[in-house]
């Protein structure tokens, strides 16, 4: 596939692969007979996957690293596996992170509710004490 739709199917601008090309992180494409670069299909899977290292916070010169000990085969296969077990720990280190502001914001919005109902039952309360008066001072004589 040519690079326009390597950038639709894979969510990324054609800019961005050339430049993820040149600094390592995609091979080389091949190119046709008119030098175009020339994509397999299967480049999308490391580029999803790539997409995720970024999502979850890896700094592209670990990614870097990643796509080279990739490049040079089954042999890394153990480098690889620890360097995402390194990675999956700071992830997971920061999703607890993530948990603790998400409960904190819950706690405080729910506070917000509380305050809105404290201040809907009072407003209630002034409303049927207005019309309580309004009406004792209908039923008094003149």
């Amino acid at each position: 596939m040519k690079i326009g739709e390597l950038a639709r199917r894979s969510g990324l601008s054609a800019h961005t692969i050339r430049y993820y090309e040149r600094i390592g992180l995609l091979p080389y494409a091949d190119r046709d007979r008119s030098s175009q670069r020339d994509y397999d299909a299967s480049i999308l899977v490391w580029i999803e996957f790539l997409g995720r290292l970024k999502t979850t916070g890896m700094p592209i010169r670990e990614m870097l690293r990643y796509a080279a000990l990739r490049e040079r085969g089954s042999s890394t296969e153990s480098e690889r596996r620890a360097q995402l077990e390194r990675h999956r720990e700071q992830v997971r280190a920061r999703v607890a992170e993530l948990q603790a502001c998400l409960l904190v914001l819950d706690t405080k919005i729910a506070g917000y509710a509380d305050v809105e109902k404290r201040i809907e039952d009072h407003d209630a309360y002034q409303r049927k004490r207005r019309n309580q008066q309004a009406g004792a001072r209908q039923a008094r004589p003149r």
